[in-house]
């Protein structure tokens, strides 16, 4: 068999109602109105656009005041922290002072010795305190910083999914 004994059949007529070899034919198709289809399609993908930037304008503006909160706490605690540090400076400042005059009214090298071994001891003791005030600070900083942009993006990113 090969394609000339193939017979197909269609709706086809020819156009100018002869049926030759050389006749062109017209199909028959059913009518769709595709300004009708495509324009549905284009108001609904404008419409879940809109939808879409409206989530996503909300989602901004919502961690754009988180941001905003944790910058203002983060300013706070900086200040906090760094009024802590003048705080530490004086006290360190004022115990300095003291041992210069204790060292001042020393009258023998045991006193120096003594007075420095004390001075050492109580410096040391001062500085690790004050390393863990100061290390705490920090910690809630970081702590209160991150945690409104962190509540906030979970909050985002569980209403996105």
């Amino acid at each position: 068999m090969n394609d000339a004994n193939v017979k197909a059949e269609t709706k086809a007529t020819p156009l100018d109602g002869v049926a030759n070899g050389d006749a062109k034919l017209k199909f028959e198709m059913p009518f769709f109105n595709i300004q009708a289809i495509f324009g549905d399609l284009a108001e609904q993908g404008a419409a879940r656009a809109k939808a879409n930037f409206e989530q996503m304008k909300a989602a901004s503006e919502e961690i754009t005041e988180a941001l905003r909160e944790a910058c203002s706490t983060n300013a706070t605690r900086a200040a906090d922290y760094g009024t802590k540090m003048i705080e530490i400076s004086n006290i360190n400042t004022s115990s300095a002072l003291e041992f210069l005059s204790q060292l001042a009214d020393a009258r023998s090298f045991a006193d120096v010795v003594t007075l420095s071994t004390t001075h050492g001891r109580k410096t040391f003791e001062a500085a690790s305190g004050q390393n863990r005030e100061l290390w705490d600070l920090a910690q809630k900083v970081a702590t209160e910083t991150a945690e409104p942009i962190k509540k906030s993006f979970n909050r985002v990113l569980h209403r996105a999914a």
